[in-house]
């Protein structure tokens, strides 16, 4: 099976990021790409550690469980479908458990920073001690490639 890798650039004031989306997770990459070019706010998180949060209200994206996890490693980013919490997508930049106010949740894995992940600290202090942040997410064109799995 054949999916595509797809490096989006992710940016908030002068931080630029760059991540790569996660091959197992089709249907929540395609959701996310149709938001694309996506300008935005995020805020730190509440419930859920060292993380980020774009809180994307009563949307429907009608995704399925494809890469679920609660823990999401430094640079990983989550796209949680709705359900018992608003649907929301979530940056780590440090230890994070994904939680919403009625408790532990999990969210697929969509995508991954791959450069720029020293500037994910500074981002998550600016969003804890600044508030919400401008966030601008595009597609790289270039960088679109297959990935063949068994």
């Amino acid at each position: 099976m054949s999916h595509s890798i797809y490096q989006l650039r992710m940016s908030s004031r002068e931080l630029s990021f760059i991540a790569e989306t996660h091959p197992d997770a089709p249907c929540s990459v395609d959701a996310l790409l149709r938001l694309l070019p996506w300008q935005t706010q995020m805020v730190h998180v509440r419930w859920s550690g060292e993380g980020v949060w774009v809180p994307l209200g009563d949307n429907d994206f009608q995704l399925p469980w494809e890469t679920p996890t609660r823990y999401p490693a430094v640079g990983d980013v989550l796209f949680y479908p709705g359900g018992y919490s608003e649907t929301e997508i979530l940056l780590a930049y440090g230890p994070c458990a994904f939680a919403s106010k009625l408790g532990p949740i999990a969210g697929n894995h969509v995508m991954t920073i791959i450069k720029g992940i020293e500037h994910l600290p500074e981002l998550g202090r600016r969003c804890l001690w600044e508030g919400a942040q401008p966030l601008t997410v595009t597609l790289l064109e270039s960088s679109v490639h297959q990935e063949t799995t068994p």
